[in-house]
């Protein structure tokens, strides 16, 4: 028997390939996400990937980073399938034995998730078998042995099979994916949950806070536009019922909550402005909500803070910790276990059933989603996820602003203008802004924004600058001045390792 052409075993090598991967995702349905191994290989990549990548792609694909994974990793896979498939011969299965490694790899992902079982690695067995399996048959070498009485070309026919294989294989995986979403999904329990009404409620949002003659980002950022960036490759389904909130460590007591003890606690809404550290001068990863939730304090005083503990690490449902300073969820800034956003049941991708929110920290220090565990400790005895990897412990967010109007580039017509953007310094507050346009009828000289309203120290504020544009190239360029009298700095650092700073800059063109 002959051995099919190496271009034929390459396509081969990504049927069998596809195979295996389509059979895995769908049988996993039946063992639940605890084996999806998508799911688990993808987030070893991310738990591997040195920082200064992470902070590349997110800086890169922003919100799309974890689409850019899944992407990369299946065409990593595609590639080393073509590779050693090129190679495997019927004495010599170099294809088969990476889909074998390939696969064993795939068991050691899905074994260290939390809460695995060797029941859950059954199905990435399965389809790598299945994928092992496909490959010997395709060169196996008897379908490029011709009848006499048959016209069709061997090779064209070993093409078609493999391609209708791989289309097989995709097919399978793509209903898997659906399938575990339907399976796994809380939306029915999200949507049977009534957000208790707050019994402190949040001052309302009056109409000054917007400034007039610009289009500025809203005040109050929806739930569909909110940033999100975590380490979840796929959004964790834990329903009201399963959640439960453990707290233990540097305690005089260990406590553990039900969803439902937690009505026992005053019922709180406050606006907080959550900011990503990974945002960079200028950029979007930042948002403003109104929270419903608990006092963490309150949570905490039941168990009993020791007085020589200075952290609290926080553990999601997936996996991932971060470590917030004692003084931040027990003092007066009113730290939330926040279980509602904008006035609706948190959504999944947001942290459903339950997530942290405290004011004046970057996300990646106190914004723990799914949250599941909080260990009383110390900083000089436990480290978070984000720490490990080169950022720093504690994550104060810097006083900065950003221009929305105009957008770099733009053409803007001579006469009347008006600027604008946004400011913040959670939790010491914005008390000023200051532009600065360089360019033809322009001073060069720092002048004063005019502010919206101020809502809360805990919340950005929208500012406005009016301006008579001259023809010719500019550049504008803004600084906040927070309430302590802090001027923005003009030093530029990069998101690494406590956030991004330096002065924002747009240059456009008044025609």
């Amino acid at each position: 028997m002959a051995v099919p052409a190496r271009e034929t075993r390459m396509l081969a090598g990504v049927a069998a390939a596809a195979v295996a991967l389509g059979v895995t995702q769908l049988l996993a349905v039946v063992f639940g996400p605890q084996a999806d191994a998508r799911t688990a290989v993808g987030s070893m990549v991310i738990d591997l990937t040195p920082g200064p990548v992470k902070e590349w792609a997110i800086a890169t694909f922003g919100m799309a980073d974890k689409l850019f994974l899944s992407v990369a990793v299946l065409g990593v896979i595609a590639l080393v399938a073509a590779l050693t498939a090129a190679l495997e011969t019927r004495r010599v299965p170099v294809g088969s034995i990476a889909i074998v490694l390939a696969g064993a790899a795939g068991c050691a992902a899905v074994l260290s998730r939390a809460g695995a079982t060797l029941a859950d690695i059954v199905p990435t067995l399965a389809g790598t078998a299945c994928g092992v399996a496909v490959l010997r048959l395709l060169v196996s070498g008897r379908f490029t042995d011709q009848p006499a009485d048959d016209r069709t070309d061997p090779g064209r026919r070993l093409s078609l099979l493999a391609l209708g294989l791989l289309t097989a294989g995709a097919a399978t995986g793509a209903v898997g994916v659906v399938l575990s979403r339907l399976t796994s999904s809380v939306a029915a329990d999200r949507d049977a949950f009534a957000l208790p009404r707050p019994d402190v409620a949040a001052p309302p949002v009056g109409p000054a806070v917007q400034p007039k003659d610009v289009e500025l980002t809203s005040f109050i950022t929806d739930n569909d536009e909110f940033y999100r960036i975590d380490t979840a490759l796929t959004v964790p389904q834990l329903s009201r019922g399963d959640w439960q909130l453990r707290i233990h460590g540097m305690v005089d007591r260990e406590i553990t909550y039900r969803f439902e003890d937690l009505e026992r606690f005053e019922t709180v809404e406050k606006l907080v402005t959550l900011t990503c550290v990974s945002n960079p001068v200028g950029g979007d990863l930042i948002g403003n909500a109104a929270w419903t939730g608990y006092r963490v304090r309150d949570l905490l005083a039941e168990a009993g803070v020791h007085g020589d503990a200075d952290m609290v690490l926080s553990t999601s449902v997936d996996g991932f910790t971060a470590g917030t300073p004692v003084e931040a969820l027990t003092g007066d800034r009113d730290a939330l276990l926040a279980i509602g956003m904008n006035g609706e049941p948190l959504p999944t991708e947001h942290g459903y059933p339950a997530r942290l929110v405290v004011p004046g920290l970057y996300g990646y220090v106190s914004a723990t989603k799914w949250v599941v565990d909080l260990e009383v400790t110390r900083f000089d005895r436990a480290e978070a996820y984000w720490t490990k990897l080169g950022w720093s412990a504690r994550g104060p967010i810097k006083t900065q602003s950003r221009i929305d109007v105009p957008r770099s580039g733009a053409a803007v017509a001579a006469g009347p203008v008006t600027f604008g953007g946004v400011a913040w310094a959670q939790p010491r507050g914005v008390r000023g802004v200051e532009v600065r346009i360089d360019g033809p009828g322009g001073t060069g000289d720092w002048r004063p924004a005019d502010l919206g309203a101020g809502y809360s120290d805990d919340t950005w504020r929208l500012w406005s600058f009016a301006w008579q544009a001259e023809p010719g190239p500019h550049t504008i360029t803004v600084r906040a001045i927070d309430n302590s009298g802090q001027v923005q700095t003009a030093q530029v650092a990069p998101p690494v390792p406590d956030g991004a700073s330096g002065w924002h800059t747009v240059s456009f063109t008044v025609t």
